[in-house]
């Protein structure tokens, strides 16, 4: 691991993405809580949240640091067709958390998908990314 034992505790703010493509009848299914594993953007939110918790049980040598804030928002595309996440996860500590908002966004889509692959198994998640960093001696970065 680094250490961060010098750092200064600051406000750290990390915002991802990511989307999930799939048949128009599946996106519909979803949205009308008609998928026989029951509401998947409830259960999928739940997931992304806990596993931003969990992430440093998942990734080697990453910190485990105490989340102050985990937002996950999934909402409906008709263009793609499917569904786009976005997380928003906040400390005040000595690292960053731009792993705990990509663990969130990766784990909310897998979700999306193991609720609904009974309907369609073709379904593709995509651009998994971090959007924004805020906070620590880098300062804020943005995806242009």
């Amino acid at each position: 691991m680094v250490d961060v034992t010098p750092k200064s505790d600051t406000l750290r703010v990390a915002r991802a993405t990511g989307s999930i493509r799939m048949a128009a009848s599946t996106l519909h299914a979803i949205a009308n809580n008609t998928v026989t594993k029951g509401d998947v953007v409830a259960v999928a939110r739940l997931a992304g949240i806990m596993a931003a918790k969990r992430t440093a049980e998942l990734i080697p040598l990453c910190h485990s640091i105490p989340l102050t804030d985990v937002q996950v928002t999934v909402s409906s595309d008709d263009a793609l067709p499917g569904l786009r996440v976005e997380t928003v996860v906040r400390t005040v500590g000595k690292t960053g958390v731009e792993m705990e908002a990509m663990t969130a966004a990766a784990v909310t889509l897998i979700t999306v998908y193991d609720m609904a692959k009974g309907l369609d198994r073709a379904m593709v998640i995509s651009d998994v990314r971090l959007e924004e960093k805020a906070g620590g001696r880098s300062g804020h970065w943005r995806r242009l």
